[in-house]
């Protein structure tokens, strides 16, 4: 088995939710591969309009027959826990327990994910197909549950690069057991994050926050917002990222950043399929990181969007549901992304008269194929063309067609042949 499939597999069973002991575990993992640095917001402490609810921890739940028959056992699936739902252990009559289930008619062979994070109570979650089960009069019902003052967790990782600006990755840590639409994001930012860390003199510096949704990012923005609108360039969230869809990707609230030219980029110059949308303030955590007081370059690249498939917050979006191949895609996708802001910058020349006799630089290809050399000459010179301290790389590519990481190489040619400034000599 491969080390990614490793992963979702020891991820997979752990009941997180937006605190508690699910979320430490599964920080600890992460930090087997990318170095992660926990921190904890106490509940009652005030974020904007928001405040820090109790830690909630769970040990086992289950609804038992008359026969003293196991009909839902939270060891099955976390899912069958209502989130948040406080502590009981009763007997109680068939019309009462009906109270406090929950089920998705037009899902009814899952189990639908729920949660009541900011109002007390309790539930059960099964698939509507068995509620023609429940045929006795009486059962006892358990959920072994904690809910108490604690901690909301975060982990947050980075890397230092060589100016003072930076770029954000973002992910949600809080959903219990749902592939794409809780673990797919993690997964593919630590392994951005572990290739990140392998690479050497690296422009902008990376943080990569790990966050209980919505409460999580209002909690990190209230410490340190004002932090992020000085330095931040351009930003993601990462979710939904694990299934074979073609890819779907939300504009920031601007719509015109760095994240969103450097998407747009690598989606409309490859062969991927895709879909481009604009910011609105519903979602994952770019609603908060573009909020008005914020308005942060953040956008999200996804494939099946949350809310769009009918797996969704159910028992079927499983491990089955995503692949190997699609994670490793995602990671390839976000690198080039990645790597097209880190070469994209403005480039002057001191040859501004007639363009240059590109063989007395040594930049004129004698090998290759006659296609390969014209794809060679025409990178070099719309290069040197556009070299006007105005068009910016990604500009370049997109008039040539091409991925902006791909004219790295005939960019550090025109440099070092002289034919091009650095960018601190503009």
């Amino acid at each position: 088995m491969s080390k990614i499939m490793n992963l979702l597999d020891r991820l997979f069973p752990i009941c997180r939710s937006i605190t508690g002991d699910g979320v430490r575990k599964t920080l600890d993992i992460l930090d087997e591969i990318a170095p992660i640095k926990q921190k904890e917001y106490p509940t009652g402490m005030g974020c904007f309009d928001w405040t820090i609810p109790k830690e909630w921890n769970i040990n086992d739940a289950y609804i038992k027959n008359s026969q003293g028959e196991k009909i839902v056992d939270f060891n099955e699936s976390n899912l069958h826990v209502l989130g948040y739902s406080t502590p009981v252990h009763k007997n109680l009559s068939k019309e009462e327990l009906m109270g406090h289930i929950y089920t998705n008619p037009e899902m009814p062979d899952a189990i639908p994910y729920l949660t009541s994070y900011y109002e007390e109570r309790w539930g059960f979650c099964v698939e509507h197909n068995r509620l023609e089960e429940f045929e006795d009069d009486q059962y006892e019902v358990s959920i072994d549950s904690t809910l108490e003052d604690g901690y909301l967790t975060i982990g947050e990782g980075y890397i230092e690069g060589t100016s003072d600006k930076e770029i954000l990755l973002s992910t949600y840590i809080c959903h219990p057991s749902m592939a794409n639409n809780e673990l797919s994001g993690p997964i593919v930012q630590t392994y951005l994050y572990k290739y990140l860390l392998e690479k050497e003199d690296l422009k902008y510096n990376y943080r990569f926050l790990y966050l209980p949704e919505t409460i999580g990012s209002i909690a990190y923005l209230s410490k340190n917002g004002e932090q992020l609108k000085e330095k931040l360039v351009a930003g993601y969230v990462i979710t939904c990222i694990g299934d074979d869809a073609p890819f779907t990707y939300k504009k920031s609230r601007r719509g015109d950043t760095l994240a969103d030219r450097a998407v747009l980029n690598v989606l409309e110059n490859s062969n991927r399929d895709y879909e481009v949308l604009d910011w609105f303030p519903t979602g994952s955590d770019e609603r908060q990181y573009c909020s008005l007081g914020f308005n942060l370059p953040v956008g999200s690249l996804m494939r099946s969007m949350y809310g769009t498939y009918d797996e969704y917050h159910t028992s079927l979006d499983n491990k089955d549901f995503i692949s190997e191949s699609a994670l490793k895609e995602s990671i390839k996708t976000y690198l080039d992304v990645i790597e097209t802001m880190e070469l994209n910058d403005t480039y002057t020349t001191d040859h501004k008269f007639c363009e240059p006799k590109l063989d007395k630089y040594g930049l004129y290809p004698t090998l290759g194929s006659q296609k390969e050399n014209e794809d060679r000459v025409k990178e070099i010179m719309h290069l040197w063309a556009y070299a006007d301290g105005e068009n910016d790389i990604i500009d370049i590519a997109n008039k040539l067609g091409v991925v902006a990481n791909e004219l790295d190489e005939a960019l550090d040619k025109l440099i070092n042949s002289g034919l091009l400034n650095p960018p601190s000599d503009k």
